[in-house]
């Protein structure tokens, strides 16, 4: 079999860091420096594209549609979000790490489809928490997939994102029956407990990381 090959690397702001891009043959890896593993895999999939699926078709229906994505990723989220939602909608993705999104222009954009060519699409380099941060109302879906869900492994400020603040300010910029839709890589009860302390009402779907019911166990919070 072959053997993954460093294609690019990527420096994580503000803590530091590195993120690496691997390929081998059609197959795609991220993984952060110096530690083993996938952070992110082609073939692994399921539940990013779940996280779009539970949260868009909620909003699907509504006109002129706004939808944030808090990381970008391998695209998988964004190109599911965009088959969700109507021609009039608008998802902006918000992603820190700027090689992330050159690679996504790149060969590594084919696994999803290139959706960062898609018009509806828009990109804002840096952290997703200032979009959240920036005004009420905004946005009638906000989908996170940073780090690694509440229990974070690449950057402290992306603990923000899960505090009580944090969750009130994706709360306050949720337009009226809009929806918060949160991946982690597993359970975490303390966090559903804090979405509830916020006020939301809360339901958590368990999904495969590789789909039809293969891999992984993955988590999705969804909160309204």
């Amino acid at each position: 079999m072959a053997k993954f090959e460093e294609i690019a690397t990527a420096s994580i702001p503000g803590q530091g860091g590195e993120l690496r891009l691997l390929q081998r043959n059609d197959e795609f890896s991220i993984r952060i420096a110096g530690k083993s593993g996938d952070l992110m895999n082609t073939r692994l999939h399921g539940s990013e594209e779940a996280l779009a699926e539970l949260a868009c078709r909620r909003v699907a229906d509504r006109a002129d549609a706004r939808v944030l994505i808090g990381g970008l990723g391998m695209g998988f989220t964004l190109a599911t979000a965009l088959v969700c939602l109507a021609n009039d909608a608008t998802a902006v993705v918000a992603e820190l790490v700027p090689g992330v999104v050159e690679w996504n222009r790149g060969p590594l954009g084919a696994a999803a489809g290139y959706p960062l060519k898609d018009p509806r699409t828009q990109v804002s380099l840096g952290d997703v928490g200032e979009l959240i941060r920036k005004g009420p109302g905004g946005f009638d879906a906000i989908m996170l997939d940073v780090d690694n869900g509440p229990e974070g492994l690449t950057r402290r400020e992306n603990d923000w994102l899960y505090s009580p603040d944090g969750l009130a300010a994706a709360q306050a910029a949720l337009r009226p029956d809009g929806i918060l839709a949160v991946w982690s890589a597993g359970q975490d009860p303390a966090f559903t407990e804090r979405l509830k302390r916020v006020g939301f009402l809360v339901e958590e779907v368990m999904v495969r990381a590789h789909r039809p019911g293969k891999g992984a166990k993955h988590w999705i919070w969804l909160a309204w």
